[in-house]
Order: structure tokens, then sequence, then C-alpha cells
């Protein structure tokens, strides 16, 4: 790393030194090493571009007015990159790099026309002051847009794979599950209608049934290791998923309130799922300005809303939302997903903390 920083210093000493070189006359022996340490000088706040960037800006803009002394010299060009990279790595502080950046640069141009005349304020104005924190900015942005995209594809990719394993989960209960339960229901029956009558059938009917009842529980567990395996903590990790997901352009805030009951896992992991498909979907397609996630706990169900103020979403139910709504039925709850009244989505969910009943899975 410290390697990597002399490097750059000495790129930028040697480039400031050539630029002095090449605009100018070339200057007297005397004045030479004068010319390269002053360059040096000038590209040593460099190396404070990413722990302390707006110190590095400010003493690299003292540096360069007092080598206004030396014809030619261009270190202003780093002080110029110093507060792109303070505008870079200090986005909320951009209107104070702004500021900074256009008070030195105007005490720049004031005083050049005493050194170096013909040279436009203005123009040094703009492309001195303002132009370096615009494009610190947008580089700034561009990468936390990158990020984000990255981050929602991952969403994405989990959320697909989650279900095609929830398909073949599905898929597998329904076919071999049936067929595994109807053999043993008819093997029980036959053997008790033909119990004390043949007791070689009864035996081979007895081990049919024992046969398929251990091959049901064998699907079950490996149906069970197929789906997702709650991790007990779903709720807490809610705030992560929504820290992960937040950006400068569309924050998400989340409120959880409630006796604080320890939900079973699966429950948890439910109301996991419909907040993390939810905030997909909202950082996606809504155009949201901002994103509430509510978790309310009671005793006999868990109720979680996420709502945006964006434009909503018209159409067909899409998958996500279906992927939201079966999850949710699964536990006997309520799943509701719609525009809202005024303007923007609302997604809601209550899912019961308590067993329901439901039909014997296979």
């Amino acid at each position: 790393m410290y390697a990597r920083q002399g490097l750059f210093v000495l790129a930028a000493t040697a480039a400031l030194t050539a630029f002095a070189v090449i605009d100018g006359p070339p200057p007297p022996w005397p004045g030479l090493p004068l010319l390269a340490g002053a360059s040096l000088a000038a590209a040593l706040p460099l190396t404070l571009r990413a722990r302390f960037p707006l110190t590095g800006a400010l003493l690299s803009a003292a540096i360069a007015v007092l080598g206004l002394a030396i014809p030619g010299w261009q270190g202003r060009l780093v002080t110029m990159v110093m507060f792109g990279a303070a505008a870079f790595r200090l986005p909320r502080r951009a209107w104070l790099v702004m500021s900074l950046s256009i008070v030195w640069t105007t005490g720049y141009g004031l005083l050049i026309p005493r050194v170096q005349a013909g040279l436009s304020v203005v123009t040094d104005l703009v492309i001195m002051g303002v132009a370096p924190v615009a494009i610190g900015l947008a580089l700034r942005l561009y990468g936390e847009r990158t990020a984000q995209a990255a981050r929602l594809d991952h969403a994405e990719a989990q959320r697909d794979m989650a279900e095609e394993r929830a398909a073949l989960a599905r898929d597998v209960h329904d076919s071999v599950g049936h067929h595994l339960t109807a053999i043993r229901m008819q093997a029980t029956a036959t053997r008790r209608a033909l119990r004390g009558q043949a007791q070689t059938a009864d035996k081979a009917l007895g081990t049919i049934a024992e046969l398929s009842a251990t091959a049901l529980n064998e699907v079950r567990v490996l149906l069970d290791s197929l789906r997702e395996a709650p991790t007990g903590r779903d709720l807490e990790e809610i705030e992560n998923l929504a820290r992960r997901l937040s950006t400068p352009q569309m924050p998400i805030s989340v409120h959880r309130a409630g006796p604080g009951t320890t939900l079973p896992p699966a429950v948890g992991h439910t109301v996991y799922r419909v907040v993390q498909e939810a905030l997909t979907n909202a950082a996606r397609h809504s155009g949201a300005g901002h994103v509430d996630v509510r978790v309310l706990c009671d005793p006999v169900a868990v109720t979680v809303s996420i709502t945006d103020d964006g434009h909503g979403r018209a159409g067909a139910e899409g998958r996500g939302i279906r992927g939201m709504r079966e999850r949710v039925d699964q536990h006997g709850g309520t799943f509701v997903a719609g525009p809202r009244q005024d303007h923007g989505w609302r997604v809601e969910a209550v899912v019961p903390t308590r067993p329901v009943d439901s039909k014997e899975a296979a």
C-alpha cells in the first residue's frame, strides 16, 4: 500500500514538473530543483485523499497559492483532484466542499492576474472550482447505484433460488409423498382386512406399511432440508436488510413494536422473506423517495407492512407477490398488496404465531 502511494506521489511530481517545463521556458539549473521540490510538496497531500480528503484539499490549496510565485507551474491541478476526492469521500458534506472549492478558486483567480495575465477568472471558477466537485459527486452517485444494483441482483438471485427450491419441494411433496401415503394406507387397510387369514400376506403387508412409512419420513426430512432453513434471527436481520438496500435517494426506515415474543423460526423466516421481496420490488419498480417498514409482534400474530411513496405498480400479480402470498398462506395468514389511496404501494401480511389447523401434508 505504501509503495503504491509513493509511486503515485512520484508520478504526480514528475507530471507537474514536466508540465512546467513544457509550458514555459526551461528554468535555469538552480531553478529546476526548486520546481521539483514544489511539485513534490504539491503532490504529498494526495496521500490524504482517502482518510482526510478535505484536509488534504485545503493543504493542497495553500501550496498552490504559494506556488503562484513559480511561472508556469500547475500545482492547482492537484488541488482540483483533491477537492474532487473530498466530494467523492464526503457526499453528505458536498455543499461544504463546493463552497470551499469556490472560495479557493475565487481567491486564486484574483491573484493570477498579478503574476500571469490573460487568464479568465470566470473560466477558472467553473473549471477549477465547480467541475472537480461535480465530477466527484457524479462518480460517488454512480458507484452507489452500481452497488445498489448489485445488491438487488443478489437479492433477486436468492429469491429465484428459493422459489426453485420451494417449487421442487412442492412437486416432490405432491407426487412422491402422495403415492407413498396411498401405498401405506392401502397396505394398512388390506392388512386389517386379512388379519388372521394369511400369516404370510399379513407379514408382507406389514413390511410394506413400515417401509412406506419410513420412506415418507425420509422424504419429509429431505424436503425440510431442501427448503430454506430458518435462522431464528430473521426479525433482527430485517434492519440489516434495510440498511443494505437503503440509499440517499431511497432511505428505508424500520419500526418494530410489540412485547418481543420469541417467534417460531418458520414464522420469522416468512416475515423476513416478505420484507425482502417487498423492498426489492420497491427499489426496482416504484421510484419511491422513502420506504417505511413496520413490524408489530403480539402473542397471536406478526403484522408486517411495507409502504412507499412511489408511483405504484399496475398490472397482473407478478411472481414476487405470488411467492409472498404463498408463504403467508402456508401459515394460515392474510396477505394484501396494492396501491395506496393517495399514492405509493403497500404490502401487508399477518402471520399467525400459533399453529393453525391445516390439511395433513402427505
